[in-house]
């Protein structure tokens, strides 16, 4: 299935978005936020309902969410309901007029938005603990394994995604006029063609594409090669921040608890998770992209949510927990953002206090591997 500008990369923010924001700003009294006090002698709190936009169409992106509705965890942590809009979407507009609380979203959008527009958001937590864009190319073709294998060859880029490329060749000492890019979309065929020697992809979804339609891949990872980052990220307002902690608290708790059954649950018990929810949001969405791309391929969502795991899962999220960010990460995230051409502090982009806090007073739920 093809990829979507909205997910697949960043936007530079628009015309559109400055006026979101201004609108934001100017009604953000109205947006939804008050959280209910918990009740008197021992009662459980009540948030009632939340919005929460996805970056993509509901597939294994998203298979932790799945699992929070599916185990109750949602509900165990007080929520009537919590609504997961389906993507393309960067959810930032859409966080700043108040339209959904929380976004699963990423650094580069999150990061062009504050500064580009000064926009009121913060990353409080990441489920990709690694950027998931690669340079990928045909083993028997360009073979590109290092960032010096760019220089001089045709690299397919979607719009989108210009100022991101540019980061890796920023990052590594390449000038923009040592290598050819091709305008191209989010279907891999110029690369299976030989029309480019290399094509910006996700290691969970392009890179699967070709590698399934028999053809042998080398990977060129942003993360390992200049430009890491957090993606899939949760973001929400300041103000929403400010005056919700408790029941951000209460969401990303059930967020861990959900994500832990996927890393505790089967490949092929996952996969049916995901179908059946995928198929909800097709059967209830006649016009959404998951009416559009068909019946999920359960093989390529398998091998999808087993290279998300590889992002997801590092050294770091083992000693200190899912979606935690360390300072090193951080700091390496507003580096790649500066090579991209977007400035931003560390503290101006993330605020980490409340899931740190979560694994401070429950060290248990550090354990989410088998």
């Amino acid at each position: 299935m093809a990829s979507s500008p909205a997910h697949r990369t960043v936007r530079r923010i628009t015309a559109a978005l400055a006026a979101s924001a201004a609108a934001a700003l100017v009604l953000s009294a109205c947006a939804t936020g008050d959280t209910p006090a918990p009740g008197g002698d021992g009662d459980a709190a009540s948030y009632g309902e939340i919005s929460v936009q996805y970056s993509w169409i509901k597939n294994e992106e998203f298979a932790g969410e799945f699992y929070a509705y599916e185990n109750g965890y949602y509900d165990e942590a007080g929520f009537s309901n919590v609504i997961g809009v389906s993507g393309p979407d960067t959810g930032v507009a859409k966080l700043l007029s108040g339209t959904v609380q929380v976004a699963l979203s990423d650094a580069a959008s999150v990061g062009a938005a504050v500064a580009e527009q000064d926009a009121p958001l913060k990353i409080i937590g990441a489920t990709f603990q690694k950027n998931p864009f690669t340079i990928l190319s045909l083993k028997d073709g360009a073979d590109i394994a290092t960032p010096e294998d760019l220089i001089g060859k045709k690299i397919g880029v979607q719009d989108s995604n210009a100022s991101v490329f540019q980061a890796i060749l920023n990052a590594n000492g390449i000038s923009p006029d040592q290598v050819t890019v091709v305008p191209v979309d989010f279907d891999p065929t110029p690369l299976m063609n030989g029309d480019v020697d290399g094509f910006m992809a996700y290691l969970t979804n392009e890179a699967l594409t070709v590698e399934l339609a028999g053809y042998d891949i080398t990977n060129l990872p942003y993360a390992d090669n200049g430009v890491p980052y957090v993606a899939e990220t949760f973001t929400v307002t300041d103000q929403y921040l400010a005056e919700n902690p408790e029941l951000i608290k209460a969401f990303l708790t059930a967020e861990i608890k959900g994500w832990t059954d996927v890393f505790t649950n089967s490949t092929d018990d996952s996969v049916a998770l995901i179908e059946k929810y995928y198929n909800k949001a097709a059967a209830d969405n006649a016009d959404g992209l998951e009416s559009v791309f068909g019946a999920l391929d359960p093989v390529k969502t398998g091998k999808g949510l087993e290279a998300e795991k590889e992002l997801i899962s590092t050294a770091d999220t083992e000693a200190n927990g899912l979606f935690t960010i360390t300072d090193e990460l951080k700091a390496q995230t507003v580096a790649s953002l500066a090579a991209a051409g977007w400035e931003v502090s560390v503290d101006e982009l993330f605020d980490t206090t409340i899931i740190d806090e979560i694994y401070a007073e429950n060290p248990e739920l550090k354990a989410y591997l088998p």
